[in-house]
């Protein structure tokens, strides 16, 4: 990449750097911060549209605070871009979301200037006022920032924290761009449109509230502003933000860099709970993607000058894809059947049920905890709920999963997409820790689908029969290539393991696609020695098949477990427990993700790290077939 045709950017290595041009240049500096972006994210994909719309607010908080003594905490933080190029990180940005490279997300062990790691939704105001109380404590005059955005706002746990912040020195800039990944839905974001539309509020904001002293007369004022807001802004709620004890400032244009660091800074040294509430466009400076900022929010690799996507050729259909139809299939033949998504209806395949059923679809934003309780409200009015969050977001609600669906036996079907190791995302996204997490559970049913088919039948099962709550789980990606459409639904015994190959001397026991890998390794095995192992697809990890379990341990001396999950309480952690009960004494192992977070890489590489591939299962099997001989 040509960094010499970048006038400014090529000269700023730090935020000391970038307050070194006058405020007339900052325009062109975000030009080229923008520009970089896009070239950058154009041969290597990331999340494109929060960053390049957030690049004026970045640039001009560095302007104004220092950094990183003054902290600054991101929410989301994937529209860090700017911040990341602007702290140091500009050339090695070029491998961002690479294992070579840097994060996609504010790391706190990656710079200084990432004051706190923020991979999931809604956490920057809870971080950002235990550093303003640490510094209260400390006497020390730092400066704290959350910037919240990208429908980071409809979060409960960011409300929580409001709620807490009254009587802290703390500035929440609420980055309102009218999306989170789909459009945001709910009546915060109503709000925020009803008051970005009444400039005479702001009018009388700027003349009265902002430019007078302390004393009585100011009190006095302000009382007449707050009555002068309600009736401009709305005949209820009009004070949402000054109800929780904030200070309200704007909205004012987000890409407008000499109004932001005008604000910034007369709002500084203000003391208390500050909200400044910032109006900007998701895709900013990308034609095609201020117009489509769902498919912009991460688009792949695409031609900076044309727009164009590329796109492989899909040779099978993802997961989400066939859940997605396959749901939508079902609720037309049952109208019990809720589609529920904390704001990923696109990303988990449930816009095709939003579209032709809106009615029984729900998009609950980015409040993973409601959204379960939500469902168990509908189930418990004898609806049929089918909630589905990514794997990792599940964690949220882990309370919610036990005391409102497991505790009430009611059958809430999850369905936990991107199960296992999620690629260039990384440590923050991996779906590694739902099979330990959930499998303590009472009350509850866990599956993993081998394949597309299974995938199918499970949700048909779960939604069929199944009278307790269920969570399937399946991975990110590409499907295996099974014609499943042409497949007839089929109920599946709930508890029932499945041997998919007959062999000897060594039992693989399998949970989800991993018993394909499974079947590949033995292959190349069996060409090489002339037996095989037997391999089973447990597919219930709850409830276990122990009859299967007990043949198991009669019939072989060596076990190998196979999940893309935690070792340690999953697969591997229930065969151990079981065979340790009826005193088996052979020898079991164990593949699956070590006892660490593993890092941005593509899937493939991850999943060798970790020995979930063909080879690595392979070169096990014939590890075990040379103790075997000995």
């Amino acid at each position: 990449m040509d960094l010499d045709k970048y006038k400014y950017i090529t000269h700023i290595n730090s935020p000391e750097d970038l307050k070194k041009y006058k405020i007339n240049e900052l325009d062109l500096i975000c030009n080229e911060i923008r520009d970089y972006i896009i070239e950058c994210c154009a041969k290597n994909p990331g999340h494109l549209g929060s960053s390049i719309g957030a690049v004026e607010i970045i640039t001009a908080l560095h302007y104004v605070y220092n950094s990183p003594f003054d902290k600054i905490v991101f929410d989301v933080g994937h529209q860090a871009y700017a911040h990341k190029i602007l702290t140091g990180r500009r050339d090695i940005f070029q491998l961002n979301r690479k294992k070579e490279g840097i994060s996609g997300f504010p790391k706190m062990s990656e710079s200084e200037h990432d004051a706190f790691g923020t991979g999931h939704a809604s956490t920057a105001i809870s971080a950002a006022l235990g550093m303003a109380k640490a510094a209260e404590l400390q006497a020390s005059n730092r400066n704290i920032v959350a910037l919240i955005g990208d429908g980071a706002m409809t979060g409960g746990m960011a409300m929580e924290a409001m709620n807490n912040a009254s009587n802290s020195n703390i500035l929440v800039i609420l980055n309102d761009n009218n999306q989170s990944i789909d459009s945001n839905i709910g009546a915060l974001h109503d709000y925020l449109l009803k008051i970005s539309t009444h400039p005479k509020y702001n009018s009388i904001k700027s003349k009265i509230w902002d430019k007078i002293g302390e004393g009585k007369i100011r009190k006095f004022l302000q009382k007449i502003t707050k009555q002068a807001k309600s009736n401009l802004v709305s005949t209820s709620g009009g004070d949402f933000f000054e109800a929780f004890g904030f200070r309200y400032f704007g909205p004012i244009d987000g890409h407008n860099t000499t109004k932001l660091v005008e604000t910034l800074n007369n709002i500084k040294n203000i003391k208390g709970a500050k909200l400044l509430h910032i109006k900007t466009i998701k895709g900013k400076g990308l034609d095609i993607a201020e117009k489509q900022p769902t498919i912009w929010h991460a688009p792949g690799k695409f031609d900076p000058n044309t727009g164009e996507r590329s796109s492989k050729p899909e040779t099978s259909y993802k997961y989400q894809d066939v859940f997605g139809e396959v749901l939508l299939d079902l609720a037309t033949k049952d109208d019990k059947i809720i589609g529920i998504t904390p704001a990923m209806s696109t990303g988990c395949g449930m816009n095709k049920l939003a579209d032709s059923l809106p009615e029984r679809f729900f998009d609950v934003g980015i409040a993973e905890e409601h959204a379960v309780t939500f469902s168990a409200g509908l189930s418990a009015s004898g609806m049929k709920p089918v909630c589905n969050i990514y794997s990792s977001f599940s964690q949220r609600a882990y309370d919610q999963i036990i005391h409102d669906v497991a505790l009430q036996k009611l059958p809430v079907t999850f369905c936990f997409d991107r199960g296992g190791l999620v690629g260039e995302d990384g440590a923050t996204h991996q779906g590694c820790y739902d099979l330990s997490a959930y499998r303590s559970i009472p009350n509850i049913c866990i599956a993993a689908p081998r394949n597309e088919i299974e995938l199918k039948n499970m949700l048909y099962t779960a939604l069929k029969k199944q009278d307790t709550a269920s969570i399937i789980r399946y991975p990110r990606g590409n499907a295996e290539g099974l014609n499943w459409k042409k497949e007839d639904y089929k109920l599946i015994e709930v508890g029932k393991a499945e041997k998919i190959k007959e062999g000897k001397n060594i039992a693989i026991i399998c949970l989800g696609p991993e018993g394909n890998r499974a079947i590949e390794a033995c292959t190349l095995f069996e060409k090489e020695y002339l037996w095989s192992p037997s391999v089973y697809d447990f597919r219930y990890l709850k409830p276990i098949d122990k009859e299967c379990l007990n043949t198991i341990a009669d019939q072989y001396k060596y076990i190998i477990s196979i999940e893309e999950a935690s070792l340690k309480g999953g697969l591997y952690g229930e065969v151990c427990e079981y065979m340790a009960s009826i005193h088996y004494n052979g020898n079991i192992y164990g593949i699956g993700i070590p006892d660490e977070f593993i890092e941005q890489d593509s899937q493939e590489a991850q999943r060798k790290y970790c020995g979930l591939d063909t080879n690595n299962i392979y070169l096990k099997i014939k590890d075990l077939a040379i103790k075997l001989k000995k």
